[in-house]
């Protein structure tokens, strides 16, 4: 049963290195407070806390160019459900003040400038709650495992992405890093289900049997990059992602525990509150 003092941040955080994402079961449903039933009644209260801070957030962000700002990476291997926390999770929030942003195979104009070149434009401004699906990490994994750069290029973006999240962090960030753990026998179902549904065929590309076929070499791009840039400032966290209600429950009650962490409040009255409801009365 899950309980306030108990922090599920602290049980999904990534483990230090060495980490192996094999040992870790991708149906894992931790600390959740009860099945899909009991759990998805836990969203509506959830949900009016995350939007009270949400706002706070956003608020500050409109009268202090320096307000904190929050920034969510979600990776994963194809039909993860990345889409889907964007809009279970972050849509349980003011569309205004959230700014998500894609990212898929880099453009020309993004290949001429540095990996991160594309990542700093992206990112979110004073007050604002962003959201990555996919994120300077594709860097070091499609870069890695399709041969798109040599090994020595892709090997030194470890330590630029931990000097570049360092420098978000001092500048006013906070960073949350949800990697969306599915097994192959899951991924292989919702790509079938995709198959059978013409209102699905839409989700399905060619290109992610490709992938899929790259599996290990992709886990263990995946091993290297949370063993290598997971500090705690930056952190990463696990979520079991074959069960779609657990890891919409999961990333949302992560994401409520940072947030309350951030120790968010509404900004002061810019005037004399007094004064104007004086004016208000006699207006």
């Amino acid at each position: 049963m899950a309980k306030d003092s108990l922090r599920l941040s602290d049980v999904l955080r990534c483990p230090q290195a060495p980490v192996d994402i094999n040992e870790i079961d991708t149906g894992a449903t931790s600390e959740a407070p009860g099945d899909k039933g009991k759990t998805l009644k836990q969203f509506e209260p959830m949900a009016d806390e995350l939007s009270e801070l949400q706002e706070m957030l956003f608020a500050r962000g409109r009268s202090n160019p320096n307000a904190r700002r929050l920034l969510v990476v979600l990776q994963g291997f194809d039909t993860a459900g990345k889409g889907g926390v964007v809009r279970h999770v972050f849509g349980l929030v003011d569309p205004q003040g959230v700014h998500h942003h894609g990212f898929k195979a880099p453009t020309d104009e993004e290949l001429n400038h540095d990996f991160l070149w594309r990542i700093r434009k992206a990112l979110p401004e004073p007050g604002m709650l962003g959201v990555f699906d996919r994120s300077h990490y594709e860097d070091v994994l499609v870069a890695r495992v399709d041969k798109l750069v040599k090994e020595e290029v892709w090997k030194e973006r470890y330590d630029l992405i931990n000097e570049f999240e360092m420098e978000l962090v001092a500048s006013g960030y906070n960073i949350l890093k949800c990697f969306l753990h599915i097994s192959p026998q899951t991924q292989k179902e919702r790509l079938e289900a995709r198959l059978d549904n013409p209102a699905k065929y839409w989700k399905y590309n060619p290109s992610d049997l490709d992938a899929r076929s790259k599996w290990s070499d992709y886990m263990d791009a995946y091993n290297d990059l949370l063993s290598k840039c997971n500090p705690d400032v930056a952190p990463w966290y696990i979520i079991p992602a074959d069960h779609k209600w657990y890891r919409n429950w999961a990333v949302g009650r992560i994401l409520l525990e940072t947030m309350r962490s951030m120790k968010l409040a509404w900004p002061p009255a810019v005037f004399d509150v007094e004064e104007e409801k004086q004016r208000l009365s006699q207006a």
